[in-house]
């Protein structure tokens, strides 16, 4: 089982919506270093910020956090 880091998934899943790291940023309300800085996992997530970034992908947090069949 792959155990993808979350910043590394929540990249990931940006990509797949066809997003920019400035447009994820945009939706959520955030700057694009925080973004930055959450993809590099620098930063820590809470579940309410979890929550905003699976919004703004238009995806479940459990979605997003499920471990990847590898």
């Amino acid at each position: 089982m792959d155990r993808q880091p979350l910043g590394q998934r929540i990249r990931a899943y940006r990509k797949l919506k066809g997003l920019t790291q400035e447009q994820l940023a945009d939706r959520m309300g955030i700057s694009l270093s925080v973004l930055g800085s959450l993809e590099r996992g620098t930063r820590p997530i809470d579940p309410r910020l979890l929550e905003r970034i699976a919004e703004a992908l238009n995806i479940s947090a459990e979605e997003l956090t499920a471990p990847s069949l590898g």
